[in-house]
């Protein structure tokens, strides 16, 4: 299994390119499910997770094929995905695919609405909460599904076709919305989805589908409301940028108390994050192409940080900024309000020297001068990242295992980091 191997303390310096977002690709990839004509989607990142929808939606009939968009000599350039549903031969999502990673589910509405049958196993993914899918199948049922569980499979069923109705979410749910719009865009009638998610994957997927089609108003909003149609089209799309690759990245710059150039950043996608960074002390410029995040004058100061879905601060980038409070000064204070299980990395950063105790859902960060390398493990996706951040600034080296997971969300860590004059490496064991 491979490991990553970190010396820790050099500045970071240079430009890193974000890649198109994972949390967006996914559901534009289901949604070529929704018509018969090609679907082709640009700016997709090269990660584990994309294989393995691909896998799902090979296994469903889908024709998919790469296009290279160029290279350079040492980080690979965007790719183009190809995605044909013109005949779908099966509407059964297995346990064996299904089971590797939750956003699988998001292949039951575009399937049922399409084909007006589907057949999906529960989904799995990381171990950081239990994450229900009870909100999707109650939204399908909504517009006339009839839905039965067994033997882990989610069977549904809609002989007649969905029928647009009201549905108001009874919590926010970021792949629950998505999978009742892509549904709700070949339902017959009007569906309106309150209290609907914002996230700007979610807008990126609505432009995509109004691109094939569809008819939905309310984008960006908690309201939207979607005028069926009886077929969609196919269409090209650009991927939004990953905002969490973005935040991500701009944490090592200032961790490193360096200076990055994040090209393709924008900062309405990350509008409650970065306030926080320039509370901690980081400078942050807006470039004609991106933005920049400087550290290297940061004061890294304590903030206290509570998570919530968009436009709050998104628990995908709590990991990695407790990695910077690690080292800031004074005490911190981070709630978790998404999910139940999200602080498996607190044992892992204290290895390294972190002063952390947790009380329920919160953990309390006592600022330390230095981290000290160690060997450590990932535990989930963004748990990984918040590590490797911790090995860049610590004292001596810092090896990773299970980095299976890092892979899973960032397309190109080491290469990326190592232009940027980090002294990072990757073991193949």
């Amino acid at each position: 299994m491979d490991k990553i191997h970190i010396h820790g303390g050099i500045p970071l310096k240079g430009s890193i390119q974000i890649a198109g977002a994972k949390n967006a690709t996914l559901p534009l990839m289901t949604a070529c499910l929704l018509t018969e004509d090609p679907l082709v989607l640009s700016n997709v990142p090269k990660l584990a997770d994309i294989h393995c929808l691909l896998n799902i939606l090979k296994d469903l009939g889908v024709d998919t094929s790469f296009i290279e968009n160029g290279t350079s000599s040492s980080i690979p350039q965007e790719q183009t995905l190809k995605l044909s549903a013109k005949k779908i031969t099966s509407t059964k999502a297995s346990y064996d695919l299904v089971r590797k990673m939750r956003a699988s589910i998001l292949v039951l509405g575009p399937l049922l609405a399409r084909m007006r049958t589907a057949t999906v196993s529960l989904p799995g993914g990381c171990a950081i909460g239990t994450r229900p899918v009870d909100i999707h199948i109650k939204g399908l049922e909504h517009l006339g599904a009839k839905i039965s569980l067994e033997q882990g499979y989610i069977h549904a069923q809609a002989p007649q076709g969905l029928k647009g109705k009201d549905f108001t979410f009874p919590m926010v749910t970021v792949t629950g919305t998505e999978n009742l719009l892509m549904a709700a865009c070949l339902a017959k009638g009007t569906t309106r989805l309150i209290n609907a998610a914002r996230e700007p994957e979610i807008i990126d997927l609505a432009n995509c589908l109004v691109s094939m089609g569809a008819h939905i108003e309310g984008i960006g909003t908690d309201t939207l409301v979607i005028e069926g149609q009886e077929t969609l089209k196919g269409a090209h799309h650009r991927v939004v940028s990953d905002r969490i690759e973005l935040g991500t990245y701009a944490i090592a710059a200032a961790i490193t108390r360096g200076e990055l150039d994040l090209l393709g950043g924008k900062k309405s996608l990350i509008p409650s994050f970065l306030p926080k960074l320039e509370e901690i002390g980081v400078t942050i410029e807006e470039l004609p192409n991106g933005l920049r995040v400087s550290g290297k004058n940061a004061s890294l100061n304590a903030v206290d940080i509570t998570t919530g879905p968009f436009p709050g601060f998104a628990t995908d980038l709590q990991a990695q900024m407790m990695a910077l409070l690690c080292i800031s000064e004074g005490s911190s204070l981070i709630t978790e309000t998404i999910f139940e299980n999200r602080f498996m990395h607190v044992p892992e950063l204290m290895r390294m020297g972190a002063q952390i105790s947790i009380q329920g859902k919160s953990v309390m960060i006592r600022g330390v001068k230095n981290l000290i390398g160690a060997e450590v493990m990932a535990t989930d996706l963004r748990a990984s990242f918040s590590l490797v951040l911790a090995g860049l600034v610590a004292e001596g080296e810092t090896i990773l295992n299970r980095v299976y997971h890092l892979d899973r969300g960032y397309e190109y860590v080491e290469a990326k980091l190592r232009a940027c004059g980090a002294q990072i490496e990757r073991i193949h064991t």
